[in-house]
C-alpha cells in the first residue's frame, strides 16, 4: 500500500513542468507551442537561451533526486523502481498541464543519478558523444537513458519487480521519443529518394 501512495505522489510531483511554469512567469507563453512542442530542456533552450535550459534542468534533476531518496527510505528496491516510472509518467503527462509534458529524461537522470550514481557517470559523457557525433539532442537521449537504466538493473538485479521496473521505464522514454524517431526516418527516406 505504500508504494502504490508514494508511486501516486510521485506522479503527481513529477506532474510539475518547471519549464511551463517558467515561462508563465516571464510571460513568454507556453514552452510547447513553438519548435518541438516538448516542454524539456532542449525546447526551453531554443526558446530561452543556455540559462533558463540549465535552471528547467537542475529543477527537474533535483526534483527527481529528492523522490528517489524519499522512495529509497520508504521502500524496497521494486516500490523505488516503480515509483520512478510514475515519476517519468507524471512528467510525460502531466495531470497540471493538460496531460501533455515532456519526455522526462532529466526527471530520469535525476532519479537514476541517486538510485544507481554509476549509471550517470557513465551516462553523461555517452550523452556528449553521441550528441556529437549524430548532432540529435533525442538520439543523445537514447544514449544516457541505456545507461541509466543498465546501472538500475545491474543494482537490482536480485530483485526482480525491480528490474522490470527499470527496464519498462526505459522502454516508456523510448516510446515517448516515437515522434522524433518517425520525423527523423521520414527525413532520411526523403534524401534517399533525392
Amino acid at each position: 500500500m505504500t508504494a502504490i501512495l508514494f508511486s501516486g505522489a510521485a506522479y503527481l510531483v513529477g506532474s510539475v513542468n518547471f519549464s511551463i511554469l517558467f515561462f508563465k512567469l516571464l510571460k513568454k507563453g507556453d514552452p510547447r507551442e513553438k519548435f518541438s512542442g516538448n516542454p524539456g530542456v532542449t525546447n526551453v533552450y531554443r526558446q530561452a537561451g543556455m540559462g533558463a535550459a540549465v535552471l528547467v534542468l537542475i529543477l527537474d534533476v533535483g526534483r527527481a533526486v529528492a523522490v528517489a531518496f524519499a522512495g529509497m527510505a520508504l521502500l524496497s528496491p521494486p516500490g523505488v523502481a516503480w515509483a520512478g516510472l510514475a515519476l517519468i509518467a507524471g512528467n510525460r503527462y502531466p495531470c497540471f498541464h493538460g496531460f501533455r509534458g515532456g519526455k522526462g529524461v532529466a526527471n530520469y537522470l535525476g532519479f537514476s543519478a541517486a538510485v544507481a550514481p554509476m549509471g550517470a557517470v557513465f551516462g553523461a559523457p555517452a550523452w556528449g558523444i553521441v550528441f556529437w557525433l549524430s548532432r540529435l539532442p533525442f538520439v543523445a537521449s537514447f544514449a544516457i537513458v541505456v545507461c541509466l537504466a543498465g546501472a538500475s538493473i545491474l543494482k537490482w538485479q536480485d530483485y526482480p519487480l525491480a528490474v522490470a521496473g527499470a527496464a519498462a521505464t526505459l522502454v516508456f522514454i523510448v516510446f515517448n521519443h516515437r515522434s522524433n524517431m518517425a520525423a527523423l526516418w521520414q527525413s532520411r527516406g526523403e534524401q534517399r529518394k533525392d
